[in-house]
C-alpha cells in the first residue's frame, strides 16, 4: 500500500465532494447533519481556496483528505481529515496526521475538533496521534471535544 498526497486544486472539487460525502455519510445520518456531508461542488471551491487540502492517494486511487488553515503562527487547524470506509482502520488516517507535522514546519500546536461520542475518533486521536482533549464545545445540536497537540 504506497500513500502519498497532493495538494486539490479547484479542478478537484467533485472529486472532493464524493470523498467527503463517503466518508461523512454516517455521520449525517448519526447526527441529522454534518459538516462534511452534501456540500455543493461550489461549496467545496471555496472551501478548497480557503484551506490547504491533500488528497490522500493509495496506490494512486483517491481515498480521503486531509486539510488544514493557519491560525497564527505555529498555530494550524485540521479542518478536515477524511478517509473512505472501505480504505478506514489501515493506519492512513495517523499517517495522514504524520505528513501534515512534517509539511508545515514551523508548527507549534495543531488542533481540531470531533464528535465527543464518537469514541473512535477520539481514541485515534489520543491515543495514535498524540492528541489531548483541550475543552468542549457545541456545533448545532452535536457536542464536541477541542484537541490539540503540541511540539
Amino acid at each position: 500500500m504506497k500513500l502519498e498526497y497532493r495538494q486539490a486544486v479547484t479542478e478537484d472539487a467533485e472529486l472532493l465532494v464524493n470523498i467527503y460525502n463517503a466518508s461523512f455519510y454516517d455521520d449525517y445520518v448519526r447526527y441529522g447533519s454534518c459538516p462534511g456531508y452534501g456540500r455543493t461542488k461550489e461549496m467545496m471551491e471555496e472551501s478548497i481556496s480557503k484551506y490547504l487540502k491533500h488528497i490522500i492517494l493509495c496506490d494512486n486511487e483517491p481515498i480521503g483528505c486531509i486539510s488544514c488553515i493557519k491560525l497564527e503562527n505555529g498555530v494550524y487547524e485540521v479542518g478536515c481529515l477524511c478517509v473512505i470506509p472501505e480504505y478506514q482502520g489501515k493506519g492512513i488516517g495517523t499517517q495522514a496526521i504524520q505528513f501534515v507535522k512534517t509539511s508545515y514546519e514551523d508548527w507549534v500546536k495543531f488542533t481540531l475538533v470531533t464528535p465527543i461520542d464518537k469514541k473512535e475518533n477520539v481514541k485515534f486521536y489520543t491515543e495514535k496521534c498524540g492528541f489531548r482533549i483541550e475543552s468542549t464545545e457545541r456545533d448545532g445540536n452535536v457536542e464536541l471535544f477541542r484537541f490539540v497537540t503540541e511540539r
